[in-house]
């Protein structure tokens, strides 16, 4: 039974137009959420807060939760191949329950006191808690992908999804070992941390347009090409991320700025400029590395390297590129002249591309 917390979906959602896909999956992270409802309730109200849904205390909320990108992926590149989008309603519950298990856990490992404009569940309950929210989101994510037989699928596709599903998990999990080891070091090469974002973040967008195409009817040859798209958009994903990280507004993006600078993170701004840094600018970088804590000053001799060295502009052509990629193996993908779903999916490649937060 739907969660009483929750605000219910409308009652047509096939009428509902796909660019708010939140209507057409809630009914099953509802269901999939109402499994965590027996004799531990803190456990549900931990993931009902992290989605959104309510407050601290449990009390329904309206906070705003994610953007829906990865299941809005999966429910376009569905009708994009011929499909009715409401078949991959499952799958993108599936998808987004999965990734806010590894937010839950990323913001222990990160140490991210803040997470869409609210302290992060780990700041509110502790590190021991936050790990079996995480936990319960990773398994509920499975529900809604069982539930697609039960919506017409045959089932050895359900079963190629289902492998599919697990082997992008431990993707995204080889991708997290890789970056935190990647933190505190130096020397470490642009094309190591692409390989690295290709399973952290981008490997779920990658399955999300591979499913959804399978889900629409595609060919596997063409379902590889929607893949093909999901991931060049998911490392573009990443690299804007990396910029907000560094130049982004509080406002917007609903963490501290320079962020990424106070943390140290090793991402692309940071690997470029202790790329081509000269010694006397590196080292100043590398003094920093040895100070507990960045203040104020750090981060703006920091902000100052980056424009000196002109590495958001070069952060700008890479994500450039990944854009101009994940367009090519759309267009290649979704070859028919009229097709409104691969024309949303430009349009989100888009907006993707020069979001704020």
């Amino acid at each position: 039974m739907p969660s009483k917390n929750v605000v219910q979906p409308v009652a047509d959602p096939e009428h509902i137009a796909l660019d708010d896909v939140r209507p057409l999956i809630a009914p099953h992270l509802e269901a999939a959420i109402a499994a965590l409802d027996e004799n531990a309730p803190l456990l549900a109200t931990m993931v009902r807060y992290h989605l959104g849904w309510v407050d601290a205390s449990g009390r329904r909320a309206t906070i705003a939760s994610g953007k829906l990108v990865r299941p809005a992926v999966a429910m376009l590149t569905c009708q994009a191949a011929g499909g009715d989008p409401v078949t991959a309603a499952p799958l993108g519950a599936a998808i987004e329950l999965l990734h806010n298990f590894t937010l839950v856990h990323d913001d222990i490992q990160d140490r991210s006191l803040l997470r869409r404009h609210r302290a992060t569940v780990w700041a509110t309950w502790g590190e021991a808690q936050a790990i079996n929210a995480g936990d319960a989101l990773f398994a509920t994510a499975h529900l809604p992908l069982y539930s697609l037989s039960a919506h017409g699928v045959a089932p050895e596709l359900v079963l190629l999804l289902a492998d599919a599903f697990a082997r992008m998990t431990i993707a995204i999990v080889q991708g997290q070992v890789l970056d935190l080891g990647f933190e505190g070091r130096d020397g470490i090469e642009v094309a190591a941390y692409v390989q690295m974002i290709g399973g952290k973040t981008a490997a779920i967008v990658q399955y999300a347009a591979w499913a959804g195409a399978l889900l629409g009817g595609a060919d596997p040859a063409t379902a590889a090409r929607f893949g093909e798209f999901g991931l060049s958009l998911g490392l573009g994903f990443q690299i804007r991320d990396d910029a907000l990280g560094v130049w982004g507004s509080e406002a917007a993006t609903g963490k501290a700025p320079a962020d990424d600078i106070r943390r140290r993170k090793r991402s692309l701004p940071l690997l470029l400029l202790r790329e081509r840094a000269t010694k006397a600018d590196a080292a100043i970088v590398m003094l920093l590395d040895t100070k507990p804590t960045l203040d104020d000053s750090d981060v703006t001799a920091v902000l100052r390297l980056l424009d000196r060295y002109g590495v958001r502009v070069d952060v700008e052509a890479c994500l450039s590129k990944f854009h101009d990629q994940s367009r090519a193996a759309l267009m290649s993908a979704a070859q028919i002249s009229c097709n409104p779903a691969r024309d949303r999916l430009g349009k989100m490649l888009e907006q993707l591309a020069v979001r704020e937060g």
